[in-house]
């Protein structure tokens, strides 16, 4: 295991590709503005979409007539449910259509489209649209929601197609459990238990935020449709618009300009499905873009959710037992990533600690609320975040140092987590070493006159998406390489950086002749999209695979050229030269030519797909989400103060150690952990997308959502652990999603400290804070 601090303390060869911190190319186009994004995009005779959206959460339609807006000058085309009844939904169960067809299930949804010469023409014609709603009455509470007298949101639920029925059942959309144990073994758990400690922790819904909103143009020839759209998962949208407008995927080509952010809100179709109807009934490129308002009550976010834990422990606060009911909010329907991931709460509280006895069950519920989706760290933020404080608790009761009780259950090397996946090689205590090295648990200094102050530390382990990829790596004629894939930029670094970096070091070429094509469905093969750290990991190892057979057919063409023995070159930048003699070399670019007409052009296609790890499957039910691929290692420590009179919450000190397999590109490692810990930092102190007791999204804008500033994250003092995986590309792992995953917990733990009482509910606003207090003081 080795540990970088500081980007540029690996020394590595002048030559050699991995492991350098190379800057971005398409840094200075985005610094610029010069770099062109799908809200930039126009084409000849493009028509301006607009959408009609329920303003109530809960309705019957009762009457729609559109024929008085698409008579009104300048408007081409007017869509409805009525042109496309087909159901889908993201994988699993099928119960979205494109439009609300009959109910209206969510404030915010889709009644009808309409595309006119100019965005005032559509606006015109939306508001000659009649539409009459018989209310319902909304079904927004979780708890409220999984009452036996609940009124159901789909009626007609168990019609709906899934993989495998037994999970789901009125407004429960995915039912998924892990159990470990028998009931003798349970029943004498919690009778030799020392303590018993339950909790229940309520998070609210996070937006990704992305600076670009959800944006397409699209149009229809030649009986295919071709959007241009920005998202993170080109061949998701692909066959999920497909799916929605009943329709082969095939006949749907998606390609993707810059994506101006996404963080998990761009993997699923959203508004493309509504502009390709758009595009084919009026015969014209089609641009539907949201506005911020619209992106705040309807895009997809963090799901909300109600977690309860009730603990075992001994003397010495050991766990011996533990459960947990878990209520995550699907929203209206399942468009987004809330059911595929219903297995992962069980996974994130039981794969950093020993848990010998387990029995946790994750319901997924149908709400009148808009549908929610990915984000970054799927389910990990807010399971991390109450079990750390749920074991603070514990250590509380039983007057145990908190760091200690957690040195006491981290699961070591040859031990398994609770699913009996065994970890890859954890170098959990590792990492807690590193963050202890750099802020000391005993060091003790004095808080600010009139301030409270508080610590916390807390231990992960996190996965690598393990989604399969293909990437095609080419020759060109110059003496470029070109990289074919459909895995996309999303600013991260991992295509423009990472693939090029394993790429450059596969072949031995320079990285700046490393050349990536813009992500094309009809050219490119499958990529599981940029989700889930997987990127690089992914992405990496496909390309990496292609580059090496590239590699071979490029020495067998150049053996021929200089009479030489293909064991005796190498390729060296530009050229391939037999090793040692320099002199006796061939260019690339003549390499190619010499092939296209011998053998023929020069390109390799590579294929990854991680095999699960094994697992006691008999311990997971309805799980989509069973094991955790390619795990990584980390901690986070952090110090805070608190201010007792208005409750505000300063971050005086932030610390991490980072497991990344493999240090690919050393200052894009950087830049994704401060870009995690930030958006950590505003879930767990600023982000609540609120949402009424009628269903409706409160916030509208950016003055109401508070998202953090550069003032209010503090410096982060990283170590980069260096622990290679044997399936990553040269040893790498996932980077981009771990550091988000512990923030929430380790400054919810902080603050707990410094208060003396467990903080349960986030965000740990000014208001929420001070509620902490003086219940406390009663």
């Amino acid at each position: 295991m080795t540990a970088l601090s500081e980007p540029a303390a690996r020394a590595v060869p002048a030559t050699g590709a991995v492991g350098r911190s190379i800057p971005r190319p398409d840094a200075e186009a985005k610094v610029r503005g010069a770099a062109v994004y799908t809200v930039d995009l126009a084409e000849a005779g493009m028509l301006h979409a607009a959408v009609l959206r329920a303003e109530l959460s809960a309705a019957r339609i009762t009457r729609l007539d559109t024929s008085a807006a698409a008579g009104l000058p300048g408007v081409h085309a007017v869509v409805t449910g009525a042109d496309a009844p087909a159901l889908s939904g993201m994988l699993v169960v099928k119960d979205q259509t494109v439009f609300a067809i009959d109910t209206v299930r969510y404030a915010g949804e889709p009644i009808a489209a309409v595309a006119a010469e100019t965005p005032e023409q559509a606006a015109a014609a939306l508001a000659a649209i009649e539409l009459e709603l018989e209310p319902l009455d909304p079904v927004v509470d979780l708890d409220a929601a999984v009452a036996p007298d609940a009124r159901l949101i789909h009626p007609g639920w168990a019609d709906y197609a899934a993989p495998v029925d037994g999970f789901r059942s009125g407004n429960i959309a995915w039912d998924a459990r892990l159990e470990k144990g028998t009931d003798e073994e349970w029943s004498a758990a919690f009778a030799a238990a020392h303590r018993v400690v339950s909790d229940e922790f309520r998070v609210p819904r996070q937006h990704q935020t992305p600076l670009e909103p959800h944006a397409c143009v699209a149009r229809y020839t030649t009986g295919r449709y071709t959007v241009h759209t920005s998202t993170q998962f080109p061949h998701s949208v692909r066959s999920r618009t497909a799916e929605l407008l009943g329709i082969r995927p095939s006949a749907v080509r998606v390609l993707v300009p810059t994506v101006g952010g996404g963080f998990g809100g761009k993997l699923d179709a959203m508004l493309e499905p509504m502009a390709c109807l758009l595009a084919r009934r009026s015969g014209r490129p089609v641009r539907l873009v949201n506005s911020r308002a619209e992106e705040l009550a309807t895009a997809g976010p963090r799901e909300n959710a109600v977690l309860r834990l009730r603990t075992a422990v001994d003397a010495e606060g050991r766990i011996l037992a533990q459960e947990a009911d878990v209520l995550t909010d699907n929203g209206a329907n399942s468009s987004g990533e809330t059911v595929i991931c219903a297995g992962l709460p069980a996974l994130a509280l039981g794969s950093t600690y020993r848990i010998p006895l387990a029995r946790y069950r994750t319901r997924v519920v149908y709400t009148n609320t808009a549908p929610t989706a990915a984000f970054r760290g799927v389910g990990g933020p807010y399971v991390v975040f109450a079990q750390e404080s749920h074991l603070d608790h514990v250590a509380r009761a039983l007057g145990v140092d908190r760091r200690e009780l957690r040195l006491r259950n981290v699961l070591r090397p040859g031990e398994a987590m609770v699913n009996g996946q065994a970890l890859d090689d954890p170098i959990l205590i590792e990492a807690l070493e590193s963050v202890e090295r750099r802020a000391p648990w005993d060091r003790e200094r004095p808080a600010t006159p009139g301030k409270l102050r508080g610590k916390a530390v807390v231990p992960l382990t996190w996965l690598t998406n393990p989604g399969p990829g293909e990437a095609s790596v080419s020759l060109s004629d110059d003496g470029t390489v070109l990289v074919t894939t459909a895995a996309t930029e999303i600013g991260t670094g991992a295509i423009q950086t990472g693939v090029r970096q394993i790429v450059a070091e596969r072949l031995g070429v320079h990285v700046d002749d490393v050349l990536v094509s813009t992500p094309d469905t009809d050219a490119a093969g499958f990529d599981n999209g940029a989700q889930g750290s997987r990127t690089t990991y992914g992405a990496g190892n496909a390309a990496g695979e292609a580059a090496g057979e590239l590699r071979e057919q490029i020495l067998r063409t150049a053996a021929d050229m200089l009479e030489a023995a293909e064991t005796d070159l190498e390729i060296a930048g530009d050229v391939v030269q037999v090793a040692g003699s320099p002199g006796a070399s061939v260019t690339l670019a003549a390499v190619s030519a010499a092939a296209m007409w011998s053998s023929g052009p020069l390109s390799a296609t590579g294929r990854f797909v991680a095999q699960p790890p094994e697992f006691d499957a008999g311990c997971v039910i309805g799980g989509l989400f069973s094991t955790i691929n390619a795990t990584s290692s980390h901690a986070h420590a952090a110090e805070v103060e608190v201010d007792p009179d208005t409750g505000e919450v300063t971050v005086l000190t932030y610390v991490v150690a980072q497991d990344v397999g493999r240090a690919i590109n050393p200052a894009m490692i950087v830049g994704q952990v401060n870009g995690a810990v930030a958006q950590g930092v505003g879930y767990a102190l600023y982000e609540d997308l609120r949402i009424g007791p009628d269903g409706r999204v409160l916030d509208r804008n950016l003055e109401t959502y508070r998202i953090p500033t550069a003032l209010d994250v503090p410096p982060i003092d990283l170590e980069i652990l260096e622990n290679p995986l044997p399936t990553g590309p040269y040893g790498a792992k996932g980077v981009a999603e771990p550091p988000i995953v512990p923030v929430a917990a380790v400054l919810a733990c902080a603050v707990s400290d410094a208060i003396g009482v467990t903080v349960t509910d986030l965000p740990l606003s000014p208001f929420a804070v001070l509620a902490a207090l003086r219940a406390n003081r009663r």
